[in-house]
C-alpha cells in the first residue's frame, strides 16, 4: 500500500518518548545537583565527546546502510541470508569499535583540547577523566544500533527505542543517590560509571528479541555474501556523511567552551529539549518508512509513486507535530525549561537563558526534522552519497556563520558574550533549511515532485501562534506559582487549543491523530 497506517511511527514515538522523558528526568536530576556549574560543563562535554563513536556507527549509520539491505532480504523471505548479513555486520563492527575506543581513551587529552579548548585547570582534568570512563560505554551502545536495525526490519518497533530507559534509570539512580553526599566534582565520577552500568543493560533489554527473530544469527568477519559488501560500500559514505552532521554538534561545543561558565551545560540542556520532536516525529516516521520504503517491489515507475506518497503522508504527519514545538519553543520557552529544569542550584536567570537558546532552535527546527525522512528516501534507494554532499554545505553554513554569531557579534551588540549561544542555534537553522530545500530539489529529479497538501502548513501555523496566544495569556495568571505547575497550566491549554483548531481547520492529521487515539 502506498499509505502508511501510521501505526510503525507510532510505536516508534511511543519509545522515543518514554526514553526522552526518561532522559528529561535525568537532565532534571543533574540541574538540581550541578547547575550550570564547572563540574556540569566538565559532564556535558564528557558525554559529547565520546558520542562521536555511537553517532558515527550507531542508529544513522546502520539505518543508511544496513537496513535496507536487511529489510530486503527479510521481506524477500531470505532469512538465512538475512542472518548472515546480520552475523558478519556484528562481527565487523565489533572489531572496529574495539580498536576505536583503545585509540579513544588514549587519545582522550587531544580530544577534549580540540573540542573544548576553553577548559583549563581542574576542568579540564575532571573532563578528561569523565571522556576516558564514558568511552567503553559508548562503544557498547553502537550494539545497541545493531540491535535496533534487526528489530525495526521485523516489524519490532518499540523495545528498540524504549531501551534508553534502562540507560538512563541506573544513571538516575546513581545520581540521586551519590548526589545527597557528595560535591559535584566526585559526583559525576559516579555518574559516569553508572552510564558504564546503563550501556550494559541498554543492550541486555534487546538481545532476547534480536536471537529469537534472527535464530540463525552466527557472528562472523566474512564478506563474501553480496550482502555484506554491498552495506560495506554504503556504510562508508554514510559514516562520512554522519560524520560531517557530527562536526557540527562538535563546532557547538567548540564554540560554546569560549563563551563563559555555563553555555555548554546550557546548549546541552536546550538541545536536550529541541532534539525531543527531531526524535519523536522525525526518527520516527523515518525509522518506520525506511524498512517499508526499502522494501518497495514492482517496476521504477510503481516504485517511485509509493515513494512519493509515502513522503507525502510522512512529511505531512511529521509538521503536524513540529509546528507547534516551534511556536512553544520560541513564545513559551521559558515556561517549558523552568519546567524541566529550574530546580535547586538551576535558577530562573538559567532559565531564561536556555529559553533564548531554545528560541535560536526553532528557526530550524522544522527543517532539520523534515530533513530525515527525505534522506531516508534516499537511503531506501541506496543512495548514501547525495545526503552527505548536502550535510557538508550545512556543516559548513554552520561553521562560518555560527561563529560569528556567537563570538564576533554579541560584543559589537554591546552584550555579554553568553549570549551568543543563542546566534549559535539560530545560524544552525538557517543552514538546515539549506540542506533540506537541496534533499528536496534531489530528490524530485529522482522519483517525482512530492508536495504539502494546499494551504497545509498555513493552517498549522495559524493554529500554532493561536495557541502561542492562549498559553501567554494563562502564564500571565500561572507565573505566580512554581515553575513545574505553571508549565503544566500553560502547556495543555496550548496543546488543545492547537489540537481543536487543527481539527476546525479539518486538518487531515489532525483526524487521523483521533481516530487513532478513538481505536
Amino acid at each position: 500500500m502506498a499509505r502508511s497506517s501510521g501505526r510503525p511511527a507510532a510505536l516508534v514515538a511511543a519509545g522515543i518518548l518514554l526514553s526522552r522523558l526518561a532522559g528529561l528526568v535525568r537532565q532534571r536530576v543533574f540541574a538540581h545537583y550541578l547547575g550550570l556549574t564547572d563540574a556540569a560543563d566538565a559532564l556535558s562535554a564528557a558525554f559529547r565527546i565520546p558520542n562521536l563513536l555511537q553517532n558515527l556507527f550507531g542508529e544513522g549509520v546502520l539505518s543508511a546502510s544496513f537496513i535496507p539491505v536487511y529489510a530486503r532480504l527479510v521481506a524477500e523471505g531470505k532469512d538465512e541470508e538475512a542472518d548472515r548479513v546480520a552475523g558478519a555486520v556484528a562481527g565487523l563492527l565489533g572489531a572496529a569499535v574495539a580498536v576505536i575506543v583503545a585509540a579513544g581513551v588514549l587519545a582522550t587529552p587531544l580530544f577534549v583540547d580540540l573540542l573544548v579548548p576553553g577548559f583549563t585547570g581542574a576542568k579540564r582534568e575532571l573532563t578528561i577523566t569523565l571522556v576516558r570512563i564514558l568511552f567503553p560505554a559508548t562503544g557498547l551502545l553502537v550494539f545497541s544500533a545493531w540491535c535496533l536495525g534487526i528489530l525495526n526490519s521485523h516489524g519490532r518497533f518499540f523495545l528498540s527505542y524504549v531501551a534508553p530507559v534502562a540507560w538512563n534509570a541506573a544513571i538516575i539512580a546513581a545520581t540521586i543517590v551519590a548526589g545527597r553526599s557528595m560535591a559535584s566534582e566526585r559526583l559525576v565520577v559516579v555518574v559516569a560509571w553508572s552510564a558504564v552500568v546503563g550501556s550494559v543493560l541498554q543492550i541486555l533489554v534487546q538481545l532476547p528479541m534480536v536471537t529469537t527473530l534472527a535464530r540463525g544469527l552466527r557472528v562472523s568477519l566474512r564478506t563474501a555474501h553480496a550482502g555484506v559488501r554491498t552495506v560495506i560500500r554504503n556504510f562508508w559514505p554514510a559514516l562520512v556523511g554522519r560524520g560531517v552532521s557530527q562536526i557540527s554538534a562538535y563546532v557547538d561545543a567548540f564554540i560554546a567552551s569560549l563563551l563563559g561558565q555555563g553555555a555548554v551545560a546550557a546548549i546541552s540542556n536546550a538541545q536536550l529539549l529541541y532534539t525531543l520532536p527531531v526524535s519523536l516525529f522525525g526518527m520516527s516516521v523515518s525509522a518506520a518508512e525506511l524498512p517499508a520504503m526499502s522494501a518497495v517491489q514492482g517496476s521504477a515507475e510503481e516504485r517511485n509513486r509509493v515513494l512519493r506518497q509515502r513522503l507525502e503522508d510522512g512529511l505531512e504527519r511529521i509538521a503536524f507535530f513540529v509546528v507547534p514545538c516551534v511556536a512553544a519553543f520560541v513564545a513559551l520557552g521559558h515556561v517549558v525549561a523552568g519546567g524541566v529544569f529550574q530546580t535547586g542550584v538551576f535558577s530562573a536567570d538559567d532559565t531564561r537563558y536556555v529559553w533564548a537558546i531554545l528560541a535560536g532552535s526553532g528557526v530550524g527546527l522544522l527543517a532539520a526534522t523534515l530533513s530525515r525522512l527525505t534522506s531516508s528516501a534516499f537511503y531506501a534507494l541506496g543512495d548514501t552519497r547525495t545526503p552527505l554532499r548536502f550535510a557538508v554545505i550545512r556543516v559548513a553554513l554552520t561553521t562560518a556563520l555560527g561563529f560569528a554569531a556567537a563570538v564576533l557579534l554579541p560584543p559589537l551588540l554591546g552584550v555579554e558574550r553568553r549570549w551568543g549561544a543563542a546566534g549559535l542555534t539560530a545560524t544552525a537553522g538557517f543552514a538546515a533549511w539549506i540542506e533540506f530545500l537541496l534533499l528536496r530539489s534531489r530528490l524530485a529529479s529522482r522519483i517525482g515532485e512530492s508536495h504539502f497538501a494546499a494551504g497545509y502548513l498555513l493552517r498549522l501555523w495559524a493554529a500554532a501562534l493561536a495557541a502561542s496566544a492562549a498559553g501567554w495569556l494563562v502564564w500571565l495568571w500561572a507565573r505566580r506559582l512554581g515553575p513545574v505547575a505553571a508549565a503544566v497550566l500553560v502547556l495543555v491549554p496550548f496543546a488543545a487549543v492547537y489540537g481543536l483548531l487543527t481539527l476546525a481547520l479539518r486538518v487531515g492529521a489532525a483526524r487521523d491523530l483521533v481516530r487513532r487515539l478513538q481505536r
